[in-house]
């Protein structure tokens, strides 16, 4: 699923543009390579046409001294990960994540300055306070929760992508003897083969799987009918869809899904119930919705309650 314990996968730019390093899905290993901490700023309105957001002085009035002297949050991120967080050809951070917390920043009454970081990183700079938060399409789980506050903002897991109309009938549940491709080194291979096994032992065929190094490729491989069907991350395959103009679509429901959460120092306070108030009332007044739309993430993925340190399942 979405950037589990340690890893994630890079996906698809604009026009399938191949931006930084290829990284896997949930795997083991570092997961970010050796990416350069830089920073890139995103000013209020840095959304486009969403216009800006009002400040909340109550929530404001809520973030430590520490944090909003400097009328800034420093923000940790491994902008490797579209539609999430990419850099775009110009070099300029974007993404749901990037969009999402700027929005965040100015109900807060700051400025989100996001910082590109190696994603194995990102949490230990928490802790040493070299970031004042991070958002990075962190999967919530009991580890996580352990050393760290979280509040959550979506959900994501792991999707089918066919071509549209799914010429060949594809249903998750039932993929023996179907070509599938897939990233390597991500979760879904794993999950692939388990399946494929399933087949096998049902007397079946087992399942065709293609590995390819990059989501890209999985991408151009599906268009271009070399397989018939991918899985890939639910907010991965949800922008596929919209970058091919409808040559791909999703099949079902995401599963195996957990929530994003954005990251802050354990024992937050205030500060936490600040961000995640900022959260909620993002969702009430339809910007959180406006920026889903914006990136083409389905409505599967949405959350209409934010929560400081949800249950992990």
């Amino acid at each position: 699923m979405a950037r589990g314990t340690q890893l994630k996968a890079i996906a698809l730019l604009p026009a399938f543009a191949l931006v930084g390093l290829t990284v896997a899905c949930g795997a083991g290993g570092s997961g970010a390579g050796d990416v350069k901490p830089s920073s890139s700023a995103a000013a209020p309105g840095a959304g486009g046409d969403l216009g800006a957001v009002a400040k909340d002085d109550k929530l404001a009035a809520m973030v430590p001294d520490a944090v909003k002297t400097d009328g800034k949050i420093l923000v940790g991120q491994d902008q490797s990960y579209p539609p999430n967080e990419f850099q775009d050809e110009s070099g300029k951070v974007t993404g749901f994540d990037v969009d999402l917390g700027t929005a965040i920043g100015q109900k807060l009454g700051l400025k989100m300055e996001f910082q590109n970081a190696a994603f194995d990183g990102i949490i230990p700079g928490i802790q040493a306070g070299k970031y004042e938060l991070a958002m990075s399409s962190f999967s919530v789980n009991a580890e996580r929760l352990q050393i760290v506050d979280m509040v959550s903002y979506y959900k994501a897991g792991t999707s089918l992508g066919v071509l549209k109309g799914n010429p060949d009938k594809l249903n998750v549940d039932d993929l023996c003897g179907k070509k599938m491709g897939v990233q390597k080194g991500t979760t879904q291979v794993d999950d692939l083969q388990t399946r494929s096994q399933k087949c096998t032992s049902a007397g079946k065929p087992a399942i065709d799987v293609t590995q390819l190094q990059a989501q890209t490729d999985v991408n151009l491989a599906l268009t271009a009918k070399r397989v018939q069907g991918e899985l890939a991350d639910s907010p991965v395959v949800d922008y596929a869809v919209k970058q091919t103009n409808g040559q791909l679509e999703v099949v079902g429901e995401p599963y195996d899904t957990a929530p994003y959460g954005i990251i802050l120092k354990k024992d937050s306070g205030d500060y936490g119930k600040a961000v995640q108030a900022a959260v909620q009332a993002l969702i009430d007044d339809g910007t959180y919705k406006k920026i889903l739309d914006k990136w083409g993430l389905s409505g599967a993925g949405a959350v209409t309650k934010s929560e400081l340190n949800p249950a992990a399942s």
